[in-house]
């Protein structure tokens, strides 16, 4: 009887051993907090941090909260390490003057915006000690639509009524305002089939003569007779386009006399 119950114990004390271990090992990859913690988080944070850190979390005035900053600086501790951060220094001319659980929301943001996946339990003062920060994941970015932050390399044609045209346009990617510029990789990206009118062009007409190969990033604007373009960054790569692509869909318009 005392051996059953000396193996009985042992086998009990391994199992909590087991489940105390298991729970150290949580990571924030674990799902550890709940979309609509996440959701006010983000709220928060917009009031709250955005302008120091910018409001995809790239950094400003204060330290960037994601990628290779985020995973240098907070990699391998406690989840506790980033919430004692953030809930003691932050907001930078109200410091600890939210409540905690708006902190602990603001942390559930930042994790998220990281690429970490949300979960069914909200996260709680309780356990941040025992969830560990691992490096960050990129952010899938949402599928092209209209209004769409965009990315294309194409060739600039005048078009009627004085306008811009991005001609033999790649298809448009997904990309995102703070994200670096991929002019630099423009030159060697493929020209395409789509054609785009570049909305408030004339700023840039006069570094262009047309027939230049170029990079535009901007927002996309899905007109059904002609879609369109906004600029925030428009680079030539190339003082000639390489007319092997596939041929438009349709002719690309011409400037003429006529306006």
């Amino acid at each position: 009887m005392r051996a059953r119950l000396l193996v009985i114990g042992v086998m009990i004390g391994a199992f909590a051993q087991g489940a105390r271990a298991q729970q150290a090992a949580a990571t924030v990859a674990d799902g550890v907090y709940t979309d609509a913690q996440a959701s006010r988080g983000g709220a928060a944070y917009e009031a709250a941090c955005s302008t120091c850190h910018r409001i995809d979390l790239g950094g400003g005035t204060g330290p960037s909260l994601k990628e290779q900053r985020f995973a240098q600086t907070y990699a391998g501790k406690p989840l506790q390490t980033l919430f004692s951060k953030i809930a003691t220094t932050m907001p930078r001319n109200a410091p600890a003057s939210l409540a905690d659980d708006v902190y602990l929301d603001i942390v559930a943001y930042v994790l998220k915006e990281n690429g970490f996946r949300s979960g069914a339990r909200e996260l709680t003062a309780g356990t941040l000690d025992a969830v560990r920060v691992v490096a960050g994941r990129s952010k899938p970015l949402p599928p092209v639509g209209d209004f769409s932050y965009v990315e294309a390399v194409g060739c600039l044609a005048a078009g009627p009524q004085h306008t811009v045209m991005l001609t033999h346009a790649s298809e448009p990617a997904a990309t995102l305002p703070g994200a670096a510029s991929g002019s630099s990789a423009a030159a060697a990206m493929p020209l395409g089939t789509q054609m785009f009118r570049l909305v408030d062009a004339i700023a840039y007409a006069p570094v262009w003569h047309g027939g230049e190969k170029v990079y535009v990033r901007g927002l996309l604007i899905n007109l059904a007779d002609e879609p369109r373009m906004t600029i925030s960054d428009l680079q030539i790569v190339s003082a000639t386009c390489d007319d092997s692509s596939e041929p438009l869909d349709r002719p690309a318009p011409r400037f003429d006399d006529d306006g």
